[in-house]
């Protein structure tokens, strides 16, 4: 672990920054692009990573991103009556696109455009999460509460039963 070099990591410090959150975005030598691998890198449980999960909207544009417990997936069904709108899948293409970062290494603030933000119930078991700071191979400690005040986003039920 050291801390951040990468351009888009260092653009993802700053926004913490922005935001009054003292958070430190750290990089690894090896991914982290999957739960399973920032939770190994980092030294936590699979449940602790704050995964985005990106989703198209396809009745109003843009994209959703759905910030949920790397240990759950994500119901689409869900998330779509949740939001009263139809979604599909978003690929490498869009999902650069709609956040400006890539697949395995979206963070949760900072996209390119605007996105519709949920967050998973469920992340509110930890006292610290990890999320995606912009590379598949940066992330940074937040709280469930400080997730939510960078994001905005609606806590909800989106797990995959």
């Amino acid at each position: 672990m050291k801390p951040a070099q990468h351009p888009t990591a260092l653009r993802t410090q700053a926004l913490l920054a922005e935001a009054g959150l003292a958070a430190q975005v750290v990089e690894f030598e090896q991914p982290t692009r999957t739960s399973a691998e920032a939770a190994e890198a980092v030294g936590c449980s699979v449940a602790e990573i704050a995964k985005s999960v990106v989703f198209r909207n396809k009745t109003a544009g843009g994209a959703v991103v759905v910030v949920a417990s790397g240990a759950n997936r994500v119901d689409e069904a869900k998330v779509a009556a949740l939001l009263g709108v139809k979604l599909g899948r978003a690929d490498a293409d869009f999902v650069r696109e709609s956040t400006g970062y890539v697949i395995g290494g979206v963070a949760p603030l900072g996209h390119a455009n605007p996105v519709t933000l949920v967050l998973d119930q469920d992340l509110h078991r930890f006292a610290r999460i990890w999320a995606a700071a912009g590379t598949p191979f940066s992330v940074f400690p937040l709280t469930p509460d400080q997730l939510q005040g960078l994001t905005r986003g609606a806590w909800s039920d989106v797990r995959l039963d």
